[in-house]
């Protein structure tokens, strides 16, 4: 379990609105996320401007692609400070250990920590009817965790897993792999897109590494306030 398990989600195109919450919530989460909607606006450049406010960075682009493009991709962006990168667990277990070998490569080149790779099982806004509509047979939580057992055995360091998954994988995947899960709502925020979700509270106890939280901290009237509420309440939630 890290320190301080929230990592915000700056899901913004607005590159002074992602610097100002970066600057409010130092200290107060244990890193932001910057994910496609933000990347695709500002890039590199934008994602190296967020990270010099020394927080850090979650960069979840979630690729999915043949292994050589998305080592190749994974070489273009682990340079920038970022902890942790996503990939697609469905690429399979080629492209996912490529992508971890690229990101050994470019951490000895430039002589910077090797970004944790994690790799994306189900999203959670999908649900069991969703799943079986893009040819998932059975239960969707087996495919999580075939998926989750592909990543582990492909040499990543975790996976991204909705709540309802997390006691099935802490059990099957062991205390080492991270588990990074969004759909994390507190008690009276709206679950938005999202189908599976949990309290953070819960998801903390059950055994998550990392809790994504977005909207309830960034819409927040006092960004600040609400992510410390969070973290108080989750050191009642955290084992010793």
């Amino acid at each position: 379990m890290t320190q301080n398990p929230i990592i915000c989600a700056i899901d913004t195109p607005d590159i002074q609105q992602a610097e100002e919450l970066a600057m409010a919530l130092q200290g107060r989460v244990g890193g932001l996320k910057l994910g496609l909607e933000f990347f695709a606006a500002h890039g590199r450049a934008g994602a190296a401007i967020v990270a010099s406010h020394r927080i850090p960075v979650f960069l979840d682009l979630k690729f999915h692609d043949i292994p050589n493009t998305v080592a190749g991709a994974i070489r273009a962006t682990a340079g920038i400070d970022c902890f942790m990168m996503t990939v697609h667990a469905g690429g399979g277990k080629a492209m996912m250990r490529a992508a971890a070998d690229a990101a050994m490569e470019v951490a000895t080149v430039t002589g910077k920590a090797r970004p944790m790779i994690v790799g994306v099982t189900m999203l959670t806004s999908l649900d069991q009817s969703d799943a079986a509509s893009i040819g998932v047979s059975g239960n969707l939580s087996d495919q999580v965790k075939r998926l989750a057992d592909l990543a582990y055995n492909s040499g990543l360091d975790g996976v991204v897993c909705s709540p309802q998954e997390i006691a099935l994988l802490r059990d099957h995947c062991g205390r080492e792999f991270k588990l990074v899960v969004p759909g994390i709502r507190p008690a009276g925020s709206q679950a938005d897109d999202q189908k599976r979700v949990m309290a953070p509270q819960e998801a903390v106890s059950q055994g998550a590494d990392y809790i994504v939280i977005g909207r309830p901290i960034t819409a927040a009237a006092d960004p600040k306030a609400a992510a410390q509420d969070i973290a108080s309440l989750l050191k009642l939630a955290m084992p010793a």
